[in-house]
């Protein structure tokens, strides 16, 4: 089953009574509104029970761009990456324990990678160094995506106590609050805020780690 990534895959039943709900919030410099806060995955740690069945995703390759750029995965999920451009690229990571490298693939190829781990894995093709996707491998089947009003709910979750995590690409460290869900659920009156504002792109290494050439405006493909 391919899922496209808005929203991620929950394997248990929902059960209305026991969701968590809520919004984030992303500061962003100068107050403006932030394009990318579905971009965000929200998620509890804490709780027993069986882990979300492993799925199939795709993440295409277009424009010298991964598509969707933030997937969310449960553990033991493999990730697809079809290339549609017309030249080969070379999709890989270094993020340990998930690290991997695809080799050099042409347009109508699809490799992928199966994510035996937990945690954040960072996505770049060893060919174009502007390229990159974050792939969430979950250990908890409690997590999801807002919309694109920052809004949230996470279904079916047993009550307790829990770690509520936020991430989002943009942000470098993640903002945790310890909430306790109650039999009739939670619903958070305040928005999780994520802070932004210092946000700087940086380079990274190529899968040799080293720089990638400077070749800015002499790319042939």
């Amino acid at each position: 089953m391919a899922v496209g990534g808005r929203a991620a895959a929950q394997a248990a039943p929902a059960a209305p009574s026991t969701r968590v709900a809520g919004s984030i919030a992303i500061l962003e410099k100068h107050n403006k509104p932030s394009p990318d806060i579905g971009d965000a995955v929200v998620y509890l740690v804490g709780g027993s029970g069986a882990l979300a069945r492993p799925v199939t995703v795709d993440v295409t390759i277009a424009d010298k761009k991964f598509v969707p750029d933030v997937v969310v995965v449960p553990l033991g999920s493999t990730v697809r990456f079809p290339n549609t451009d017309p030249f080969s690229h070379n999709v890989f990571s270094a993020s340990d324990p998930n690290s991997f490298d695809l080799g050099l693939y042409a347009r109508g190829e699809a490799k992928g990678h199966v994510f035996d781990h937990p945690g954040l894995v960072y996505v770049y093709c060893n060919v174009h160094s502007s390229m990159i996707a974050y792939v969430q491998v979950m250990g908890t089947r409690w997590y999801t995506q807002p919309g694109a009003d920052g809004s949230f709910t996470i279904t079916g979750v047993p009550p307790g106590r829990y770690a509520l995590h936020a991430w989002h690409p943009r942000v470098p460290q993640e903002v945790v609050q310890d909430v306790v869900v109650p039999a009739a659920g939670l619903t958070l009156t305040a928005p999780l805020q994520l802070d932004a504002r210092g946000f700087k792109w940086q380079p990274h290494k190529n899968k040799y780690g080293k720089p990638y050439p400077t070749n800015a405006g002499r790319e042939l493909y």
